[in-house]
C-alpha cells in the first residue's frame, strides 16, 4: 500500500474526506478507495468556468512607496518627491525610480496602477485587506481562487495554490514573512484550500508525507532515495504502461512531476544565473542575507508551467522608515530595488521568450504605501491612501497607466482603485465569469463577492 497522511475530520461540501480524496490504495494506483486518479478524473470531467491561466503576486511586505518605485513625481518639491531621481521608460511621458533602470525599458509590457489606495495603514490589516480583496473579506484571494478552481490542476495534479518564501535570518523579516500567510489565510473555507507553503509544517505537507516503514525515514536522504527507487522500479516492471491518464498523472505528482517542478537543478544554468540575485546582500539587521528573489521567480514559472494557479512570492524589508532599525529610502531601494529589477525583468523575458505573457499574469503590490513627505533621516511612514500595484501579462492590455496620483503623490486624483479592484480583475483574468456565476457548487458567500465584483475597466472593460 501507498498510502497519504490527511486529516480524517475535514469533509468537503460533498461529504468526501480529504483521507479519501486523496488515499491512492493499491501500488497500481486503483484500489477500492476513492483514489487521487479518481479525484483528478472527476476533476476534469466537470463543467469549468476556470481560464488556463496563472495568477504570480510578488508582494514587498512592509509597504514599498508608490514614489521611488512607479511614481516619482520629480515636478513635486524636494521633501516630496523620489529621492533616488526618476528615469525615462518605454512609454513615452512615463518614468521609474532609478533603481528600476530594466522594467523602465520593459514598461510597455506593464500597467502602472497610479490611484491604487485602501484605508488600513496598520501592517496586519493592510496586508489582510490587499491580500483579501477588502470589503471586510476574511479568506485569501488565493483561497478563493482554490475553491472555485479546485484544490489542484485538472490536468497535472499541481496545487493549485503555493506561497513562495524563504528561511529569513532577520527576526523582522520572519514576522513579514508569517504576517503574509496568515493573511493568506483560507479561513472558513479550511484548511484543504490554505496556500502550499514548501517551509512549513502546515496540512498540506503534513498531506504528502508517505507512508513508508519508520526504519526507512532515517533522514530526508533516505526518503529521496526510496521514492527514486519506486520510480525505477514502476519504469522497468512495466507498471505504468497499464496506467491510464489520471493515474499516470496521481502518480507523477507524487512521485515525480509535482516533485520536479520544485526542482531547479532541471534548468538550464545560464538562465538560473541571470535569474540570481544572490549577489546583492538585502540584509537588515543581521550580517548577511543575500536575496533570493531571482530563484523565487524562477520557481514561480516552473510552478505555472506545472499547472499552479495562484502563486504568491514574499518578499520582505520594504518598511522603510529610516532611523537606526530600519533602511531609509535611499539605502533601501538599493538593497531592495535592484533585486526586485533584476528578477521581475528577467521573469518577464523568461515568459515571453517561452509564449507564456498571455497565460500569467504578475502583480506587483505590498500591504500599503509610504508617506508624500521624506522625513530627515531619508525614512518615509506607513500610507495606506496611495499605494504601489503594477501588473503585467495574463492577456490583458499592457502598455499603461491607469489613474492619476495628486501632487504631494498622497492620495487618487482620479477614480481610486482598490482592494476590491484587484481581486474582481484576478477572478475576472482566471474565470468566465458569466459561467462561474451560474454554478450551483459556488458557496454562496463566493458567489456573492463574485457579483459585486468590478474589475479595473482599463484592464478588462
Amino acid at each position: 500500500m501507498l498510502n497519504v497522511f490527511t486529516s480524517p475530520g475535514s469533509r468537503d461540501c460533498g461529504g468526501i474526506s480529504r483521507r479519501e480524496a486523496i488515499s491512492i490504495g493499491s501500488l497500481g494506483l486503483a484500489g477500492g478507495s476513492l483514489g487521487l486518479a479518481d479525484l483528478l478524473r472527476a476533476q476534469a470531467a466537470a463543467p469549468t468556468a476556470f481560464r488556463d491561466k496563472s495568477i504570480v503576486l510578488l508582494f514587498l511586505t512592509g509597504g514599498p512607496s508608490q514614489v521611488e518605485t512607479f511614481d516619482p513625481k520629480m515636478t513635486a518639491p524636494a521633501e516630496i518627491r523620489s529621492v533616488t531621481g526618476e528615469l525615462a521608460t518605454s512609454l513615452p511621458g512615463v518614468t521609474f525610480g532609478t533603481t528600476f533602470p530594466r522594467l523602465a525599458r520593459l514598461a510597455n509590457r506593464m500597467a502602472i496602477v497610479r490611484s491604487f489606495t485602501h484605508g488600513n495603514s496598520n501592517h496586519t490589516g493592510g496586508a489582510q485587506d490587499v491580500m483579501r480583496g477588502g470589503a471586510g473579506n476574511q479568506i485569501g484571494m488565493g483561497s478563493i481562487v482554490t475553491r472555485l478552481r479546485g484544490t489542484n490542476h485538472p490536468h497535472t495534479g499541481m496545487p493549485t495554490q503555493v506561497y513562495l518564501s524563504h528561511q529569513e535570518p532577520d527576526p523582522q523579516f520572519n514576522k513579514e514573512r508569517l504576517r503574509l500567510l496568515e493573511a493568506a489565510t483560507a479561513g472558513e473555507l479550511g484548511a484543504a484550500f490554505a496556500p502550499f507553503d514548501p517551509l512549513g509544517d502546515g496540512p498540506v505537507n503534513q498531506n504528502l508525507t508517505l507512508n513508508l516503514p519508520r526504519r526507512r525515514l532515517v533522514d530526508r536522504r533516505s526518503l529521496r532515495q526510496s521514492l527514486d527507487r519506486l520510480v525505477r522500479q514502476a519504469d522497468t516492471s512495466g507498471m505504468m504502461d497499464g496506467l491510464d491518464r489520471f493515474e499516470q498523472q496521481a502518480f507523477d505528482l507524487l512521485l515525480g512531476r509535482g516533485r520536479r517542478a520544485f526542482d531547479l537543478t532541471d534548468e538550464d544554468p545560464a538562465l538560473v544565473r541571470r535569474y540570481d540575485t544572490g549577489r546583492f546582500n538585502t540584509a537588515l539587521r543581521v550580517k548577511t542575507r543575500h536575496s533570493t528573489l531571482g530563484r523565487q521567480l524562477l520557481l514561480a514559472r516552473r510552478l505555472c508551467e506545472a499547472g499552479c494557479g495562484f502563486i504568491t512570492v514574499h518578499n520582505p524589508g520594504w518598511d522603510m522608515h529610516g532611523g537606526t532599525t530600519q533602511f531609509n529610502m535611499p539605502f533601501g531601494m538599493e538593497r531592495l530595488g535592484r533585486p526586485v529589477d533584476q528578477a521581475v525583468s528577467v521573469f518577464l523575458e523568461d515568459l515571453h521568450q517561452r509564449g507564456l505573457s498571455d497565460k500569467v499574469l504578475l502583480i506587483i503590490t505590498g500591504e500599503f504605501g509610504r508617506t508624500p513627505k521624506v522625513k530627515p533621516d531619508g525614512g518615509r511612514d506607513h500610507w495606506p491612501r496611495l499605494s504601489t500595484l503594477a501588473f503585467s501579462g495574463g492577456g490583458l492590455p499592457m502598455g499603461q497607466v491607469i489613474g492619476r496620483s495628486s501632487r504631494d503623490v498622497g492620495e487618487p486624483a482620479s477614480r481610486p482603485v482598490t482592494p476590491e479592484d484587484l481581486f474582481a480583475t484576478i477572478l475576472a483574468t482566471l474565470f468566465d465569469l458569466g459561467t462561474l456565476r451560474l454554478l450551483p457548487e459556488v458557496p454562496r458567500d463566493v458567489a456573492r463577492l463574485i457579483e459585486r465584483s468590478r474589475p479595473i475597466p482599463e484592464l478588462i472593460g
